[in-house]
């Protein structure tokens, strides 16, 4: 091996392929030197053959931030699960283990980052929550090659499940007891079956008052192409939208349900009150107003 000193320091070259390496190992130690320059060697040769050095894993912090900007570019059109990568993203950005190596994250440390949360009395549900995005950003980063491996991720046990079916009973006398708009919006939901965030998307360009039967709505967002459909309306739903129809001055355009919100129209956060109001005043049972669709439980986003 062919090293050499410049004043305190030494150097190390040979020829690798007809080309003349030479380079400062910047130490004063003869054996370091040495072990430099066969580790350059080494590293040289494994590229010729097509072995590249593995790049080091990043930071759990610097991974959400490629997993944030991977999910405002793929969810752009289901803020529902915009919400929820951005809680979860969050939260993890607020736990010790953000500053450690993807590939340095063991069990143990997903267990501590469970315990800090459980300190905070964290319900189980959140907690879950929380560590379903830990999940989905280590499966990212299986998926993309910045990891061999993924540490096991379980959920707690002792979820209270709120979502569950809404009686024909319970849903005449939650109907009864809402207000206006969610007395509307909630028959559009048990009628019609579409999710929440498209019946507080609709237009009245896309209601057909005057089709066959009792006429028919149109979808035009969501989450895949198949969420694009006709639905028709019952007798119930046409009777609604022709009233709010009729008392808007029947618009040819506009939103269905227009409010002081970002978007413009009626959000989650505009029908949070309305619907504590009313289960309290129709003695219903707990239930997300979001389990009203068809009489199913509300799927995850």
């Amino acid at each position: 091996m062919a090293i050499f000193k410049r004043g305190r320091i030494y150097w190390y070259h040979f020829v690798f392929n007809s080309r003349h390496v030479q380079q400062s190992t910047k130490q004063g130690n003869p054996r370091v030197a040495r072990q430099m320059e066969a580790a350059h060697r080494t590293a040289l040769a494994k590229g010729e053959v097509g072995i590249r050095e593995k790049k080091p894993a990043p930071t759990l912090s610097d991974f959400c931030k490629r997993v944030e900007t991977f999910a405002g570019a793929h969810y752009q059109h289901a803020p529902k699960t915009l919400l929820w990568y951005k809680f979860g993203l969050n939260t993890i950005r607020e736990a010790e283990i953000v500053s450690r190596k993807l590939d340095e994250i063991t069990p143990e440390h997903i267990a501590g980052f469970v315990a800090s949360l459980q300190s905070k009395k964290w319900e189980v549900a959140s907690i879950n929550s929380a560590l379903r995005a830990v999940r989905r950003v280590f499966r990212l980063a299986l998926k993309w090659g910045v990891i061999s491996a993924m540490p096991e991720i379980s959920l707690l046990r002792g979820e209270n499940h709120r979502d569950r079916v809404l009686t024909l009973q319970e849903e005449a006398k939650y109907l009864a007891a809402a207000e206006e708009p969610l007395a509307s919006i909630a028959t559009v939901l048990v009628d019609s079956g579409v999710r929440p965030e498209e019946c507080f998307r609709l237009r009245w360009e896309h209601i057909n008052l005057n089709g066959d039967r009792h006429g028919s709505l149109r979808v035009l967002e969501g989450k895949t192409k198949a969420a694009r459909r006709v639905i028709p309306l019952t007798k119930r739903v046409h009777n609604v939208l022709e009233a709010l129809w009729e008392n808007a001055a029947r618009p040819e355009e506009g939103w269905v349900f227009p409010a002081p919100t970002r978007q413009g129209h009626v959000w989650h956060d505009s029908l949070r009150l309305q619907h504590k109001n009313a289960l309290k005043a129709s003695k219903v049972q707990p239930i997300r107003y979001l389990c009203l669709s068809a009489h199913i439980p509300d799927s995850p986003g």
